[in-house]
Order: C-alpha cells, then structure tokens, then sequence
C-alpha cells in the first residue's frame, strides 16, 4: 500500500468522444482527470489548481495547444506536456514554440500506448 497520491492529468480535448475515452482510460490506470472541450477553459483551471500533466490537442477552439502548453509551463514551469495530434508535424514545428520538453503522440494510437507513455514521462 503506497500513500502517494494520484498524479492529476488536466486534459484539453475538443472532441468529446475522443475526450470521454481518454478521461476513462487514465483514470482506470490510477490516474485523476480535469477535462475541457477547449483549450481556455483548461488554462482557468489552471491557473486555480496544479496539475502534473497537461494533455492536450493541438487543433481546438478559442486557444489551441500550444498557445495553451506555453502558458501553463510559464504557470508552472514543472508540468509536463503531452500533444496528442493528427498533425504531429505542427506540434514539432520550431516556429510554433512548444514547450521543448513536451512529448507528442500521434492520433490515432491505441490507449494502452497513451497510458504508458503518460506513465512514463511522468516518472522522468
């Protein structure tokens, strides 16, 4: 029996079928998830709530991905960022500037995937 808690997962998907099975997913691994269908929504919580993770789309409204990832690790310079994407090639754009440390998996993958690499950048 471990007395860590949960790590919280904060995930900004605009698809929602897409967003109710990733939210199932994680949190039958263990974990605790806040979702959004956007990403301005996500970036309110987080700026009343930490999170170890934000996992987002790149592709949504009122505040993409990116805009996002950038300004929860200037919130918090320790959470780790995951892009969840059809358009991997956006997200690893220089231009764009992603958070450089952020991890990117391309849709579609398969959840057992998705929750080993979330397992994994968060035991880095």
């Amino acid at each position: 029996m471990t007395d860590s808690t949960p790590a919280k997962i904060l995930l900004a998907e605009d698809d929602h079928d897409m967003r109710r099975f990733l939210v199932k997913a994680l949190q039958h691994a263990g974990f605790v998830v806040t979702s959004f269908d956007n990403g301005l929504d996500a970036y309110d919580q987080l700026r009343v709530e930490p999170f170890e993770l934000l996992l987002t789309d790149i592709v949504m409204p009122e505040m993409d991905g990116i805009e996002l990832a950038r300004r929860a690790t200037e919130l918090d310079p320790d959470i780790k960022v995951m892009f969840i994407t059809g358009f991997a090639a956006v997200a690893l754009n220089p231009d764009n500037q992603a958070p450089t440390q952020a991890k990117v998996l391309s849709k579609p993958f398969h959840l057992r995937d998705l929750v080993n690499e979330v397992q994994r950048l968060l035991a880095a």
